[in-house]
Formats: C-alpha cells, structure tokens, sequence
C-alpha cells in the first residue's frame, strides 16, 4: 500500500495578527493614501500588493491562483459574447467543472482515495491506494467560489462582464479577503474599484473600531480559549462531566471569536481604504432557529450556498418532500466545503437535519407572526438558549477528528466538577465576559458599530481597554486563523 500524509497550509503566511502583516500594510496604506487623487494607480499599487500577499506563501499557488483567475474570466467573456444558448450552456459547465476539478485534486483526492481503500477492505480487498503529498492551496474553495459566482452571474445575464482583466484580477485577488472571504458577488465589490474612493472620517472611525475589536477577539478571545478547548478535545478520554461543558463552550467562542475577528479585520482594512465589504457574521449565537443562525454566521457563504445551489436544485418550489431534500444536499455539501473529512460531512448532514426539523414545525409561529402577535420575552429567550445548545453541539461535530470522539465527549458531558473544571471555567468566564457585554449593546441597539456612535468621552475608555487587553492577555505565538486551511 502506497500513502502519504496530506500536508495542510501551515507554513509562513501573513497573517493578520502576525507583524509581517503589520509592516506590510503599513507600507502599502502610506502609498496608498499618497496616491489618493489617482484611484486607478491605487488599483496597480493593490493589484502588485495582494500579489506579494499571496506569493509570500507559495510562488506555486500564486501560479495556480493566477491560471484560475485568466481561465474564469476567458470562460466569461465567451459566455457574455455568445448567444446561443446550449453554447453558454456548454461553456458554463466547462467552467464549473474546472473549478471543482481544482478544488476535488488539491482538497479531496486523499479523503476519497482512503475513503475508497477502507470500504474495500472491509470487504477484504485491499489495493494500493495513492494519495497527493501536496499544499492545500491557502483560500483556494473561497476564491474558487467567487469566480464560480462572477461566471454563473454572467451566464444568468445579473452582471456584464468586465472587459479589464486588471480589474477582474484585482476584485478576485484584493487581500483583505482573499484566504478566508468574505465570499464577495461582483455586485458588491468589483465596481468599487472603478471610480475615485472618498475616504470619510466616520468610516475611518469605524475601520480602525473593526480592526481593534477583531484583534481582540483573536488574540485575546480565540488564542486563549484555544488552550482550553485543545486540551479537551486532545486528551478527551481523560475528562468527564463539568470539565466537557467548559471545553466544548471554550470552542464554541474560540471558532467565533476567530473568523468573526478574521472578518471584523478585514472589513477594518477594507473601511480604511474606501472599500466596503460584505457583512460576514452578524450575532450568530443570538439566533432563534437554524435559518436564523445561518442568516448570521459565514453571511457569505450561506448566500452562495443559497443563491447557487438551494435554488437551482429546486429550493422550496416543489413541495416539502424536495425542499426538505434541497435543505439537506446543500448543508451536507456545504459541511464538505469546510473540509476533506467525515466529521464535516457529518456536521452539515446535524445542520441539515436540524434546518429540516425546525422548518417542519415552524407552521404554528408563521401563523402568529401573519396575526402579529410577539411571542414573549421568555419564550425569545428559551428559543435563543436551544439554538446555542444545538450550536454547540454541532460545534463538537466540526471539532472532532472522528465519529468516536465525538459521540465519547456528548456522552461524557455531565456536571461533576474536576479537578481543572474550576480554572477553566474561570478563564471561560473572563475571556468571554468583554465578548458578551459588548454583543448585548450591539443586540440590543441593533447597530453592530455602536461602539463608534458612542461620545469620545465613552469610547476613548473602552478602545484604550481593549489594547490594554490585548497587550497583557493576548497570546503572543497567535496561531493562523482557523479557516485558512479552508
């Protein structure tokens, strides 16, 4: 039997919270705003940036980036060109078959190669398996997914397509978002980069508030949560009752506090430079039911998922039977879009499964929203309470390495305390405790930048806090965001 270990993309990067990243855009703002009177010379001064940006990785992916990029956007103007139906059509699976071709040879040929080797030998057949010793390319299924929506928009007749190759290159590659999204629509952002940007005090006032606020919830939040949930889900044979809760919640708001700070970072740097990118997270652990939840966690991504693959499979159109069918496929597919690996596949079939349930008894609460009626705080509340339960323990799926794992951690879950339950709650409680005053303001004002509406007098105090924070209680040796190797 021939196998070898798939390599994952941990290697040197820019990361955000990383001081090569720091210098680096530093660098590239004060350019930037030198040549604030000449936006399309800012576009060549982005364009050779986020060059650099992802060639620091890898000058073989930067390669493969590129070939994607010029195949997508020939693809494109050939289906904007022709117009005869079957031809655009033709042209079109062309284009979605090289794209998951891509992804399937540099993400999936190893799970579905050892896959296949423990189905046969369960039989007793045992063949030579060959797996790929390669890099997962970084962000490869984010900016895979946003040509594949720039083509299958052109193709629908949404957008034109754009005659610059420059600037298609530059909407697909920009660095803020390019390894882990938001997954930006060419309706959203490509025509930001066509006209002079006008950078205002308030979006100043507002990127900086993003930034700061999504390094704290890496450095602070996630990092130091990390410490917790690894030794848990690491060493999980060694610990029952309390001590479970605490870590599996320890990852709950790690993994939030990682790709949301991620996003806040990016939309941060974007504000600076005049640029607006796509909501990606919006209060997810306040949500009421699984739509609610997936309408605020990875926004992006679940209006890709939506617009690309629940609806042309059918969406709620015909009958409950296919919609409920329509539901699972595009959770299950979307749970393999994380990752190659069977703990995904099962995380978005529980995500499916739960859509499924709760849409088929959501005909009593329709029936009272159609009278008017607002269902009571308390029962607002114990809605919101179930979701987070069901959040977590998907979250458990998604963060265990097999079915064993995960069903040994749900099934040792009690509330004895340990010997360690005690500090780590303690640290849970600490580390999250900014996280949640902060989101009951921004619930409660239903303004996620009510930070910045605030008088100097109050926010001075609290962003002064959160370096103070960052500066004592932030991990040092910050680890890469944990939706890179996605």
């Amino acid at each position: 039997m021939n196998s070898s270990s798939f390599k994952k993309s941990k290697i040197f990067f820019m990361n955000f919270n990383s001081f090569d990243f720091v210098i680096f855009f530093l660098i590239v703002y004060t350019i930037y705003c030198c040549l604030r009177s000449n936006y399309k010379a800012q576009n060549t001064l982005l364009l050779i940036a986020s060059t650099i940006f992802y060639g620091y990785w890898s000058l073989s992916a930067l390669f493969l980036f590129f070939i994607s990029i010029l195949l997508n956007f020939v693809i494109a103007e050939k289906i904007q060109d022709n117009r005869e139906k079957p031809a655009r059509k033709n042209l079109l699976y062309i284009c979605i078959i090289f794209n998951l071709v891509l992804i399937g040879i540099f993400k999936y040929f190893n799970f579905f190669s050892h896959s296949l080797h423990k189905i046969f030998s369960l039989s007793g057949i045992y063949l030579d398996w060959v797996t790929l010793n390669i890099l997962l390319p970084l962000g490869i299924s984010f900016y895979t997914f946003q040509l594949m929506s720039y083509v299958i928009d052109v193709y629908r007749g949404d957008i034109k397509h754009v005659n610059n190759l420059f600037d298609f290159a530059l909407f697909i590659s920009f660095f803020p978002q390019l390894v882990a999204g938001p997954i930006e629509r060419a309706n959203d952002l490509l025509h930001q980069f066509n006209s002079e940007r006008t950078i205002k005090a308030e979006q100043v006032h507002a990127g900086l508030f993003l930034i700061i606020w999504g390094f704290f919830k890496k450095v602070v939040i996630a990092d130091n949560l990390s410490i917790i949930a690894n030794e848990i889900f690491n060493n999980y044979t060694q610990y029952k009752g309390a001590i479970v809760i605490v870590g599996i919640l320890a990852f709950t708001f790690q993994i939030y506090g990682d790709f949301s700070g991620y996003s806040d970072i990016a939309r941060g740097i974007a504000k600076l430079m005049g640029f607006e990118l796509t909501l990606n997270f919006k209060l997810p652990y306040f949500a009421l039911n699984p739509s609610d939840f997936w309408s605020r966690w990875h926004i992006s991504l679940s209006g890709w998922l939506r617009d690309y693959l629940y609806i042309p499979l059918g969406g709620n159109r015909q009958g409950s039977f296919n919609t409920y069918r329509n539901l699972f496929l595009t959770m299950l597919l979307g749970g393999l879009w994380h990752g190659a690996a069977w703990n995904f596949v099962l995380w978005g079939a529980y995500q499916g499964f739960i859509l499924i349930v709760y849409r088929f008894f959501d005909k009593k609460s329709k029936h009272q929203k159609l009278q008017g009626r607002k269902p009571p705080w308390f029962l607002t509340l114990s809605q919101m309470c179930l979701m987070f339960l069901l959040i977590n323990i998907g979250w458990v799926m998604f963060r265990s390495s097999s079915l064993d794992q995960t069903w040994s951690i749900l099934t040792n879950i009690g509330l004895t305390p340990s010997e360690h339950s005690f500090t780590f709650t303690y640290e849970l409680i600490f580390f999250c405790l900014p996280l949640i005053l902060v989101q009951l303001c921004q619930h409660f004002s239903r303004d996620l930048l009510i930070i910045t509406k605030l008088k100097p007098f109050f926010y001075i105090p609290i962003y002064s806090l959160f370096i103070i924070w960052i500066s004592i209680f932030g991990v040092r040796e910050s680890g890469e965001f944990i939706y890179f190797q996605f």
